[in-house]
């Protein structure tokens, strides 16, 4: 008969890798619907990773505020450089070119960055455009859907953490995305920058990520 018990099986990967390349088969016995989901849990070896594209494309910038030379990026080292004690707008561009449910955009902060939350009482003022309300308001055209959109209010809910920025939205209709927010540089030092990400928290075998990168926040620029 039919039945909603569910069954677990974990296989490590080095048992994978010692049977080398195969195919995986999947099959049922009897009546019903078979609902499955396989998924793979890993650590990168290197702390360096490209992007990649797996339903969402995802890229990010570091940029000055209005009338401040806070921020600029070496071309020739590949490394954020930013000044102690300076403000810095980060922006997250994702794109999705298929409907979205249940969508998060995490940005992960260089241990030397904090991000300012405006929310919060006597939290500094930070850029009036990057106040960590999702990016411009102007209305864009999408042309998957064919409608306009608000790069700005995508975000239904937003949560600032020490350490990372979150973007959540229930319903992602396809298009292009920007969240933004300010940072402000508290601590000397070269740090390693994990990769943005976006996904489907529900069905995670849907994301996309930026590139790692190098930030220093030094006392000049």
């Amino acid at each position: 008969g039919r039945t909603t018990e569910t069954k677990q099986t974990l296989v490590k990967m080095r048992g994978l890798m010692a049977l080398g390349e195969n195919n995986l088969f999947l099959h049922k016995e009897g009546p019903g619907r078979l609902y499955y989901r396989i998924g793979m849990s890993y650590a990168p070896k290197s702390l360096f990773v490209k992007a990649s594209n797996y339903g969402f494309e995802v890229t990010r910038t570091y940029s000055n505020l209005k009338g401040k030379e806070s921020v600029a990026y070496d071309e020739e080292k590949k490394v954020w450089k930013a000044k102690l004690g300076e403000k810095v707008k980060v922006t997250l561009t994702m794109t999705s070119t298929a409907k979205r449910y249940h969508v998060a955009l995490v940005d992960f902060l260089p241990a030397g960055l904090e991000p300012l939350n405006p929310a919060l009482k006597g939290s500094p003022k930070g850029d009036d455009e990057a106040d960590s309300s999702g990016g411009g308001g102007r209305l864009m055209y999408n042309p998957y859907t064919y409608r306009c959109y608000s790069r700005k209010y995508w975000p239904e809910h937003i949560n600032l953490r020490d350490e990372r920025a979150e973007a959540f939205r229930s319903l992602l209709w396809p298009g292009i995305y920007e969240f933004t927010y300010t940072a402000t540089a508290t601590s000397l030092g070269e740090f390693v920058v994990p990769p943005a990400k976006a996904e489907e928290m529900y069905s995670p075998e849907n994301f996309g990520r930026s590139n790692s990168e190098r930030f220093h926040v030094v006392e000049t620029l």
